[in-house]
């Protein structure tokens, strides 16, 4: 069998518009899981999540504040097309944010479930997006830069980010919920570090 010729590679403009539409829900869908158990992630995401708990702001709003210093970077080393893909990525999940408390209502879950399939959700997103060229800035950039650049994986690179957004928490959350949300951030990079490797997919 020959292989498929870098054409047959490509995704089309419509499978990037329905890989960016899914990866977006599914980690907005992860996000509101993990909101609702008062549990926090790593990334920008999660560091809106921190900041969402102690000042009165929609999550919506300061997830998009937290990423804008990022897009001067994503624009540097990864190009207009990336960094676009990613603002419209930012802006559906942060439009998403409040379409899923208005579906769902109050969900009263336990928290290490929330945990569990909040991070799981969110990495399977993540993956979505990266396989289509996009992120949701912030931490995503770097991991991505640093992979691309010094051959580090994203997922290991992110997992070190996170941690840092994790241990700050401590701060705001009970100290058992953010126990919980490291095992659960671990999760998520693991996700990102098994199936997101250099040369492991060809399509673009």
């Amino acid at each position: 069998m020959t292989s498929p010729a870098p054409a047959d590679l490509k995704h089309s403009l419509l499978e990037d518009a329905l890989g960016i539409l899914t990866g977006t829900f599914v980690v907005s869908l992860g996000l509101f899981l993990l909101h609702s158990v008062g549990a926090v992630t790593g990334g920008t995401a999660g560091l809106s999540l921190l900041l969402g708990y102690t000042v009165d702001v929609p999550f919506g709003v300061l997830f998009a504040l937290v990423n804008l210093p990022f897009f001067l970077l994503a624009i540097s080393k990864k190009g207009w097309d990336f960094t676009i893909r990613s603002g419209i990525s930012i802006a559906i999940v942060s439009t998403l944010s409040s379409l899923h408390p208005a579906m769902f209502g109050d969900l009263e879950l336990p928290t290490a479930y929330g945990v569990l399939a909040g991070n799981v959700l969110a990495g399977v997103g993540l993956l979505i997006l990266f396989r289509h060229r996009s992120s949701l800035g912030g931490f995503n950039i770097v991991a991505l830069i640093l992979q691309e650049r010094a051959g580090l994986r994203a997922g290991y690179v992110q997992m070190v980010l996170d941690g840092l957004v994790v241990l700050a928490s401590f701060a705001v959350v009970d100290p058992g919920t953010v126990l919980i949300s490291a095992g659960g951030a671990v999760l998520l990079n693991l996700i990102l570090a098994m199936n997101h490797r250099p040369g492991r997919y060809q399509g673009y």
